[in-house]
């Protein structure tokens, strides 16, 4: 009886702290003032920001459309160097996210993301000519480590392009180009997850994240039109695919420097917040967000958040969501090709897909912030991609082109919406900064490393139908269904359960964040599912 009172009377202190928690943070701002405050974000920090991540996917899959006007063919890739080409790219795309992510928590994401925009775009721009630093540098890195594995698999006859071109030496530098982009744009989604969660709140976070991500599904439809357009150009020297290149890597350039002196690097230091507003932001996200604002970078401390076996789970959901994600992403325009259309019509109709993938994205995600509920929101769009993914494999897509298009649809409509929710859903439940810093970029890490198993998947031989590939992404979709809805109903029964012990019906946004310093230890945390 002794130790029953003794949890009773533990469980009304906890009780009470909740309710003088809420009261004090009612009182630290108004209604109107959050209002105002988060109205400002929304304009000038998250529009930038969503158009950073517009220039970011457009280079990251203009190859996608480059190759539908035959940019392969005309560099001298043949059979699967196209797949390998992208393989590439997502090797130092894994790698580099995790600790340029930290260098963002370090230096702040507000000038490190643009210095890395600036690095992609001209990537992308250098398409006619590579910079000598980085020629010496692919050639001791891409041709002593990856001429070994790729010598298996490419041609020897096709190392020397023809002088018309690219003008490119040798195929390391084509290789270089596709290396180097993925390190540049290794961190731009960690580091904006991180960077927007200092800014707002967990309620709000899925909805804000959803404008940012929106624009890379978005930028399927942009992409298309724009190489719809550019395709119709007709030069004696330059083929349509080089002035895709140029124009999108030469505006990103130039968005990348009016973001880097834009930006602000905290809402303390920004100058267009009065003294009141910056108040009333880190009271914001001291209430719901964070243990405390602008935590000293520690690694050692950063990596206990692997402590915990949840980690482990939303590690491999992001693996399997990131394999139809990939596959959306990377081979969508592939996939309308095998539909038997000609390129200029390829292009153009990959963009109804892509917007009806970016409004059920934004639908999705302000569900889920409105209701502050993560998982089955997750589960949703999962069974559709699936959907999507298994019509596809059952029928003769040239002769059912109708559905098939159908079905593309809905690839998107499954695809898009998993990364956001589940990266909002591991952010919210590490209110610690630095272990939410690393955690956000090993996590995407390991969704960009599904673009390895994509690529592998998609092969040429197996063009139009891609059935391997389809198999894939349906079953790696169905895996991640199975682990989301099971640690959805964990989370949900782990809080009904503590509540139970303590005789209390604490909810997640009862507590104030910063209270919560160990985390899921502590008798206030609740899981926020």
């Amino acid at each position: 009886m002794d130790a029953e009172s003794q949890a009773k009377k533990s469980a009304s202190i906890h009780e009470n702290e909740r309710h003088e928690t809420v009261s004090r943070a009612k009182e630290a701002y108004t209604t109107v003032e959050e209002r105002k405050l988060r109205r400002k974000y929304d304009i000038c920090l998250l529009t930038p920001l969503a158009l950073m991540y517009l220039c970011n996917a457009l280079d990251k899959g203009n190859v996608g459309n480059a190759k539908t006007e035959g940019w392969d063919k005309d560099i001298g890739l043949t059979g699967n160097q196209y797949y390998i080409l992208v393989m590439v790219f997502y090797v130092p795309f894994c790698l580099a996210g995790t600790p340029i992510s930290l260098i963002a928590k370090r230096y702040s994401a507000a000038r490190v993301l643009p210095i890395m925009m600036i690095g992609f775009g001209s990537m992308s721009v250098s398409v006619d000519q590579l910079p000598a630093a980085f020629v010496n540098i692919s050639n001791n890195l891409i041709g002593h480590y990856f001429q070994p594995l790729l010598e298996d698999f490419l041609v020897r006859d096709s190392l020397d392009f023809c002088s018309h071109a690219l003008g490119f030496i040798s195929i390391a530098e084509v290789f270089a180009i596709r290396f180097f982009l993925g390190i540049f744009e290794a961190a731009m989604l960690p580091g904006v997850l991180f960077y927007l969660s200092t800014f707002y709140t967990r309620n709000e976070l899925a909805s804000r994240l959803g404008i940012f991500y929106a624009m890379s599904a978005i930028s399927g439809a942009f992409s298309g039109l724009i190489a719809f357009g550019v395709f119709h150009i007709k030069h004696s020297k330059y083929k349509g695919w080089q002035f895709l290149f140029w124009i999108e890597g030469a505006s990103t350039v130039i968005f990348a420097l009016i973001a880097f002196f834009w930006l602000p690097r905290s809402p303390a230091t920004w100058w267009y917040l009065s003294p009141r507003e910056k108040e009333v932001a880190r009271a914001r996200i001291l209430s719901d967000s964070s243990v405390t604002v602008d935590e000293k970078l520690s690694i050692r401390d950063s990596f206990r958040a692997l402590e915990s076996p949840m980690y482990w789970i939303w590690a491999a959901v992001n693996l399997t969501f990131g394999v139809p994600l990939a596959s959306v992403n990377n081979f969508l325009p592939q996939i309308v090709a095998s539909l038997g259309y000609s390129t200029i019509k390829t292009n153009l109709y990959t963009v109804a897909p892509n917007i009806v993938g970016a409004v059920t994205l934004l639908a999705l995600t302000f569900s889920s912030d409105y209701f502050r509920e993560r998982s089955f929101h997750i589960c949703i769009p999962l069974v559709i991609g699936l959907t999507g993914f298994i019509i596809l494999g059952c029928i003769d897509v040239v002769h059912n082109k109708g559905v098939a298009y159908f079905a593309c649809f809905l690839l998107t409509m499954g695809a898009f919406a998993p990364s956001v929710l589940v990266a909002s859903w591991y952010a919210n439940n590490t209110p610690q900064e630095t272990r939410r810093a690393l955690v956000a970029g090993i996590m995407v890490a390991i969704a960009n490393s599904a673009g390895l198993i994509s690529t592998n998947v998609f092969r040429a031989q197996d063009e139009p139908k891609y059935i391997p590939a389809l198999i894939t992404s349906a079953v790696s979709g169905a895996i991640c269904f199975i682990l989301v809805a099971g640690l959805g109903i964990w989370m949900r029964l782990e809080n009904k359960k503590r509540n139970k012990a303590q005789g209390v019906n604490i909810r997640p946004e009862d507590v104030k964040t910063e209270n919560l310093a160990a985390g899921p230890d502590s008798p206030l945390f609740r899981y926020m599912y």
